[in-house]
């Protein structure tokens, strides 16, 4: 696969998702649902380049939103399955997601008792769902383990309502985070060991996110053996999982220019786009983004603290190292920037968030839209 000439990109900051990346990653998804009989559909709140749905929707099933303007999204542009989820859905809301889901996953008994007439009365053929907590992950960052002690998301069965269960199509949970299968086959033990004797009058399971089936070092016979497994053990049960970063995962990079260079104790240079605003994951989770034909700070000739162009103190990307000496204007290349980045995006300080282009399987740049100050306004008031 041919990468990006980015002496096609006319500025930056620049997502650019690399399409025949992004088809390669579907065509393995596609071949998890087509050897197990899962269902896969796309999880918005890690992968929403909707620009690109009509490709996503040749392999996928549909969306699975945390909302209702995910849930919209969903149904405007990829217009298949849509499964909609909220910890708690309002009133003003319910009636509008209703109308336009598939499925509704509800996170508690009491959501379920308060909206539950009211979501068939409007539309009678939706499918309804209670999301558990299976009380197990090995999430290996407490900030995104749904699973952690108090935890807000999902019935754990101490809290279960067994009066529920005849009207009920199906159980979700959600516990991994960027995980292999044998993460995923504790879930399945904790969650068939406290629920499963819920599970055969179900039309479906959801297994949730947090599966990285795209990782290079991922177990996919496995997983598909486990998904074969599960159904076999519960007569033939649809099962559906919903990544969103394995779609996006290694699609295409974050390209950011040198602003300026200044020393303070060490080589610092600024660049035009910011760790803060629009690579959040890498201070709240925390990693560190990978740069293309960079090392770790020493590892090579040229090592440079690398800040964000805002006034926040924090807006580091990291210490770096490069072959030669970086020069204002060159251009740095953040990899595998396209999933869990611009979803999260902030215009913190009016800075300009990054252009969306695509890099299309015919090796030509394709700016999908570009933004500027009435962005920023717009959230403002």
């Amino acid at each position: 696969m041919a990468d990006i000439d980015f002496s096609q990109i006319p500025h930056t900051p620049m997502y650019i998702c690399q399409e025949a990346l992004l088809e390669k990653n579907l065509q393995l998804l596609d071949r998890v649902q087509k050897e197990s009989g899962a269902k896969v559909i796309l999880a918005l709140k890690g992968f929403a380049m909707w620009s690109t749905f009509d490709l996503v929707g040749q392999y996928l099933h549909g969306c699975t939103a945390s909302g209702l303007h995910e849930a919209k999204l969903a149904r405007e542009i990829m217009n298949k399955e849509v499964h909609t989820y909220s910890p708690a859905f309002k009133e003003d809301e319910i009636e509008e997601i209703a109308c336009i889901s598939d499925d509704i996953v509800f996170n508690s008994p009491g959501q379920f008792h308060r909206y539950y007439d009211r979501v068939k009365a409007i539309n009678p053929s939706i499918s309804v769902s209670l999301r558990v907590n299976p009380e197990y992950s090995s999430s290996p960052v407490d900030l995104y383990n749904p699973c952690g002690i108090y935890s807000r998301l999902g019935t754990t069965i101490a809290n279960f309502d067994k009066s529920i269960v005849s009207k009920l199509d199906g159980l979700n949970f959600h516990a991994l985070c960027e995980q292999n299968v044998d993460a995923l086959e504790g879930v399945l033990e904790a969650f068939e060991s406290k629920f499963g004797s819920y599970i055969d009058g179900l039309k479906y399971v959801n297994f949730g996110g947090g599966h990285h089936i795209t990782r290079t070092d991922y177990d996919v016979d496995r997983l598909i053996n486990v998904i074969r497994d599960f159904k076999a053990r519960h007569n033939n049960i649809t099962v559906y999982l919903e990544p969103g970063e394995a779609v996006g995962w290694q699609t295409g990079p974050l390209v950011t220019s040198v602003l300026d260079i200044i020393h303070n104790g060490m080589d610092i240079a600024i660049l035009d786009t910011s760790a803060e605003a629009h690579m959040p994951d890498t201070l709240a989770m925390p990693y560190r983004a990978m740069i293309r034909g960079s090392g770790e700070a020493g590892e090579k000739a040229h090592t440079y603290r690398l800040g964000g162009n805002t006034c926040l103190a924090g807006d580091i990307m990291g210490d770096y190292s490069f072959d030669a000496p970086l020069c204002i204007g060159d251009k740095l290349i953040f990899e595998d920037q396209i999933h869990y980045t611009f979803v999260k995006n902030t215009t913190f300080n009016g800075v300009k968030l990054p252009t969306l282009a695509v890099w299309t399987k015919n090796n030509q740049l394709k700016i999908v839209h570009e933004f500027g100050y009435e962005d920023y306004k717009n959230r403002l008031s």
